[in-house]
């Protein structure tokens, strides 16, 4: 990074595992893809494994205003807890699709804004797989936070796509932090193709994000997910963009 931030982008942050990250934002209290669940197998079309519980159990996770669901479709963004918190949370935003299948969330197509307190929530465009995937794998949002005399914030979801995070930025402009899910999750339902960034096409996505702190989420704690932080942050280093990544430590506040 050349340019320090004048204050925080996500503030008083918390990874609590897999997707789940609880940050302060606008003097509102964030959480994306709430996943609270003890380690265990969710069975279907595809059978997904939990591999660890949660950095903080539900009960200790503290007042929440708004939740950020990417999609609801599948467990390893919204398992059995973190369903059964929705109806206790004031605002849940996530894709149309969601909102027609649970009660009290609040669908946003792409591009469509909702103000929040303060803050201003866009949905963006989001790619689980290759083109042509949401037939199979269903809609999946991201979202981009911006309020007065606070940094840009972008919010990937289970994005794909490097060129939809290149049209994000040339659509919004600067972006100072974003949460990008990593991990190389793959299921096998494409051959090699990943559903989530790897850590060659989170490299390209940065680049296409300038400046942005990266902050790495969705890259442990299930059984698909194909690639380790370890070769994650040394690709990023490879790559000369090491100063650029932030991986953050499950249960450890920190801000960015």
């Amino acid at each position: 990074m050349t340019e320090m931030l004048t204050r925080p982008a996500l503030a008083a942050a918390l990874h609590i595992g897999g997707p789940t990250l609880r940050f302060r934002y606008g003097g509102l209290t964030w959480l994306t893809d709430p996943t609270f669940d003890e380690p265990g197998v969710y069975p279907g079309p595809i059978t997904l494994h939990k591999l660890s519980g949660p950095a903080v159990p539900l009960a200790e996770l503290g007042a929440v205003d708004v939740v950020l669901l990417s999609h609801d479709q599948h467990a390893d963004n919204l398992d059995t807890a973190g369903r059964a918190l929705l109806p206790r949370i004031e605002t849940v935003l996530s894709t149309p699709d969601a909102a027609e299948r649970i009660a009290g969330v609040r669908g946003l197509a792409p591009w469509e804004t909702v103000t929040v307190g303060a803050v201003e929530v866009t949905a963006v465009p989001a790619l689980h797989g290759p083109e042509g995937c949401e037939p199979i794998s269903g809609a999946v949002t991201g979202f981009v936070l911006r309020a007065a005399g606070e940094p840009t914030v972008y919010v990937s979801g289970d994005n794909a796509s490097v060129e939809l995070v290149a049209q994000i930025v040339e659509r919004v402009g600067r972006i100072d932090a974003a949460v990008l899910c990593i991990g190389a999750a793959n299921v096998g339902r494409w051959g090699d193709i990943d559903v989530t960034l790897n850590a060659r096409t989170a490299v390209q996505a940065a680049v296409a994000l300038g400046e942005a702190v990266i902050v790495a989420v969705h890259a442990e704690g299930w059984g698909h997910f194909s690639e380790s932080l370890d070769y994650l942050e040394r690709t990023f280093a490879y790559a000369d963009r090491a100063d650029q990544l932030y991986i953050p430590v499950r249960g450890e506040l920190f801000s960015v």
